[in-house]
């Protein structure tokens, strides 16, 4: 009888073998070996050197990658938006405060910012209505945010509530940037290179919700609109949560007035006001629940390739 264990066995120790073992024989021996004794893969001084950084960025590239491949997420949904949007209780407890401490200014700006929470409650339904539709076909619509606080922690915190699994992609700033709460401990990601971080927000996505922001949204807004405009990557719903913010903020008819973008370019996005309305785009776009051709599986997918509805929404890359 032939032992298939002997012939799929290692020919070599592994990596992770080999540095356990240099771990354990340093501590045995109390060593502090130079750094050039070190395992090169162990060695963080080696690996942080300028020019390691093709190394560093391809790691950068390959981890979150090879997470999601073994958790099998293949479409995401992007939310984007503001840090700095409070959900309503806490907005409301600012204006509470600055009326009790006769604070006319304070008490002006906790109000704007109580109008501002209606976004942070939307994103949130959105995510949830993302999440408890999805959450049990074959390949879900996984919620994807940068990490963070505000309409990023509104993102994660719907789909934790509806009980799925959420991404958090937190990039590392000179104020440190804290993973908010509700990311899934296992897809809590941290990035060095933003342009990176920026790749893995779209490789999955099937759909991406710009929320009100400030520079940061802007960039991942206005990139995602290059890319596509383009033809870089696929076009997708490209969702713009607040019709009198956005409009306000860019004059598109302007660009398209001074021939700065052509006439058809502002279709790439739509204008929504509610988190019902977003998700109901997207139910149509991707048929989600359809049966166009007759023939659905099981949980809402279809039988040919799994995906939610008639298989309509395809898996990511760029």
């Amino acid at each position: 009888m032939i032992r298939s264990d002997k012939l799929t066995a290692r020919n070599f120790p592994s990596a992770q073998e080999e540095a356990q073992q240099q771990a354990a024989f340093d501590a045995a021996f109390d060593a502090n070996p130079p750094a050039a004794y070190q395992l090169a893969f162990t060695d963080t001084d080696f690996l942080v050197r300028p020019e390691l950084r093709p190394v560093r960025m391809q790691l950068e590239l390959l981890k979150p990658e090879l997470i999601q491949q073994e958790l099998n997420i293949q479409s995401t949904v992007v939310i984007f938006g503001s840090a700095r949007i409070a959900d309503r209780e806490s907005a409301q407890a600012a204006v509470d405060a600055a009326r009790a401490a006769k604070d006319e200014a304070a008490v002006q700006r906790a109000e704007r910012r109580l109008v501002m929470s209606g976004y942070y409650e939307e994103a949130r339904k959105f995510a949830r209505l993302v999440t408890e539709t999805t959450k049990d076909f074959a390949h879900p619509l996984y919620v994807v945010t940068g990490g963070g606080p505000g309409i990023m922690e509104a993102g994660n915190r719907g789909a934790h509530e509806a009980g799925g699994r959420s991404i958090g992609l937190n990039i590392v700033l000179p104020h440190e940037q804290r993973p908010n709460q509700y990311i899934t401990p296992e897809l809590c990601f941290r990035f060095h290179y933003f342009g990176l971080r920026k790749m893995h927000f779209l490789m999955r996505s099937v759909a991406l919700a710009a929320f009100p922001g400030g520079y940061g949204t802007l960039d991942e807004l206005f990139e995602t609109l290059t890319l596509i405009q383009t033809g870089k990557c696929r076009r997708r719903p490209i969702l713009l949560f607040g019709r009198d913010f956005w409009s306000r903020l860019i004059d598109f008819e302007l660009l398209i007035d001074t021939g700065m973008i052509s006439p058809g370019d502002e279709q790439l996005f739509h204008y929504v006001e509610t988190a019902d309305e977003a998700w109901a785009l997207l139910m149509k776009e991707y048929d989600i629940g359809g049966t166009t051709n007759g023939s659905s599986g099981t949980n809402g997918t279809n039988g040919t390739n799994g995906h939610p509805g008639t298989g309509a929404v395809p898996a990511g890359g760029t």
